[in-house]
């Protein structure tokens, strides 16, 4: 193999390799040895097919099969010869006019990941916000589960229903003009009177029904409903009521934790107390891991991978574009995302340099994931589907090394910053939940995706999730249209996305602070010393993970 470099620029490389049609004919000789014993052909006694024969016949094929193989094993014994680590698979195109039977020439491009400078870990200094489970918070959740708890008692007919009380009805949902719209009908739907789930006015106006009455509730919906045709618009529900039921009393006794299959009454507030702490810890996890990687990105500022950056960015993008389509008003969403688009392809850079960053710790001060923790990865993410396709799922991680590095990725990236915690200078500091939360969402965090630079503290601030259809009951499966919220044909179609790549659910792209350990799993495996992936002429059709079959 002969070897040309022909660019070499910033982080891009370029190779003209030339593959001789002498070392191509070899691999078919060698394919020839390998096949002739099992070749079958009238006339011939099995494995007695002449060499000769089977080239005539199978040439091409063979030919073909053996470039593949010869252009692969060229790529790799460039990238170890070069001793590159390409940032994602490198680009390989054979020249055109290409004969089978000559000299093969092949162009390689790749960006290659930078040399990351010795990252500075000493002296790093963290606050640890702590926040303790006051008796009132466990209380609170006692009171929660008691409520869900309750029992309905049947009222008498001549009873006027009230705030708190339950009342069960059938309605049909008109517009204005009088025509039933779709959605908007329903049977023994209950209605817990001061919830607040339905559409404003419609709980209201069923104050002072008995058991046998009819109703005409007059409603608006919200401007922000998002069937369009219904948002802002006027309409009538005409109401039979079925029954009213009024609630018996809460307890919060050892009978309450005996139907929440618990032994008693202590147990289940210690483990309600344990729950709020873990959530805690949490918090503060999550605030202490953000202000250690903006002290990474201010102590450290290096050339990426612009391929590294595109693919993330690309990432950010289809997932806001996703979340676009459930907002009231999709068009001006995505306008306003247009507005933002540099300040997410700055998130973008921020991530895959603080990814690179990271990878770069861990491999130099020796973190890594065991064998049993993958295993043990492996076997939490096969749960998610079948038990039919588990074997299928896990045979297809450990053949994909991009599969495999995306579900190892968010461990190591914890284990590294579980190493730079205890590097660090941390002093603790007491505060309520909620000085916590308003930490962690703070304009100066990263969960509004500032970056740390002076010239950009100003990003786009996290969208709110469009709002998922809540039935009023159990019992009501298409109560939609009396929600004050999204029908639930749109929350049906959000929670059955396509799954073609190990299941990974992945936070909003604001939220997550680092690219490469997560999302972009191939700049981390090089990182860690892996070989560069095969690179056939043609791309082979990826293999994909086996579907989860949705409920």
């Amino acid at each position: 193999m002969q070897t040309v470099e022909t660019l070499n620029e910033g982080l891009k490389r370029a190779f003209t390799l030339t593959i001789t049609a002498k070392d191509i004919d070899a691999k078919v000789d060698v394919e020839l040895k390998r096949l002739a014993p099992q070749m079958k052909m009238p006339g011939f006694r099995p494995g007695k097919v002449p060499a000769n024969l089977i080239r005539k016949m199978h040439g091409p094929a063979l030919t073909q099969d053996a470039l593949n193989a010869a252009i692969q094993e060229s790529v790799q014994t460039l990238v170890a010869e070069k001793q590159l680590r390409p940032a994602m698979q490198p680009s390989v195109e054979l020249e055109d006019g290409y004969d089978l039977g000559k000299d093969a020439v092949v162009k390689v491009e790749m960006e290659v990941l930078p040399q990351v400078p010795a990252p500075a870990i000493d002296g790093l200094k963290l606050e640890r916000l702590t926040v303790p489970v006051a008796d009132d918070a466990v209380t609170e959740q006692l009171q929660k589960f008691a409520d869900q708890q309750k029992k309905w008692d049947d009222a008498a007919d001549d009873y006027v229903a009230k705030m708190g009380d339950l009342v069960t009805v059938d309605f049909v949902g008109k517009t204005a003009d009088g025509v039933a719209f779709e959605g908007g009908t329903g049977t023994d739907m209950g209605v817990e009177l001061g919830s607040g789930r339905l559409i404003p006015g419609f709980e209201d106006q069923l104050v002072g029904v008995k058991t046998g009455d009819d109703k005409v509730l007059n409603v608006t919906f919200p401007e922000e409903y998002q069937e369009k045709s219904l948002a802002g618009q006027p309409a009538t529900f005409d109401i039979t009521v079925k029954s009213v039921k009024t609630a018996g009393e809460s307890k919060i006794d050892e009978d309450l934790a005996k139907s929440l299959g618990l032994e008693s009454l202590e147990q289940l507030t210690g483990l309600l107390k344990g729950q709020i702490e873990q959530e805690h810890n949490g918090l503060t996890r999550t605030h202490m891991k953000r202000k250690l990687l903006d002290q990474l990105a201010e102590g450290h500022d290096f050339e990426v991978p612009p391929s590294m950056v595109e693919a993330e960015f690309n990432q950010i993008w289809s997932q806001l574009q996703h979340e676009a389509t459930h907002e009231a008003d999709p068009e001006a969403a995505m306008a306003e995302m247009e507005g933002e688009r540099d300040d997410y392809r700055k998130i973008a850079e921020r991530r895959v340099r603080l990814g690179l960053l990271l990878s770069e710790i861990g491999q130099a001060n020796g973190v890594e994931v065991s064998n049993q923790e993958m295993q043990r990865l492996l076997a939490q993410a096969a749960q998610q589907y079948p038990a039919e396709q588990r074997q299928q799922f896990m045979q297809y991680v450990q053949q994909e090394p991009m599969a495999a590095a995306q579900l190892r990725a968010p461990l190591y990236e914890d284990k590294v910053v579980d190493f730079l915690f205890e590097k660090a200078e941390i002093t603790d500091r007491e505060a309520t939940r909620e000085e916590l939360e308003a930490a962690i969402e703070s304009e100066d965090g990263f969960a509004s995706g500032t970056h740390t630079h002076d010239h950009d503290n100003h990003k786009p601030k996290k969208k709110a999730a469009a709002k998922k259809a809540k039935p009023a009951s159990d019992e009501a499966a298409s109560d939609d249209a009396v929600t004050d919220e999204a029908p639930a044909s749109d929350a049906t179609e959000e929670a059955k996305p396509a799954k073609k790549a190990p299941a990974k659910k992945k936070a909003a792209p604001v939220e997550a602070e680092t690219a490469v350990t997560e999302s972009s799993p191939v700049a981390a495996e090089n990182a860690e010393g892996t070989e560069a992936a095969d690179a056939p002429v043609k791309k082979p059709r990826a293999k994909k993970a086996p579907t989860k079959t949705e409920a």
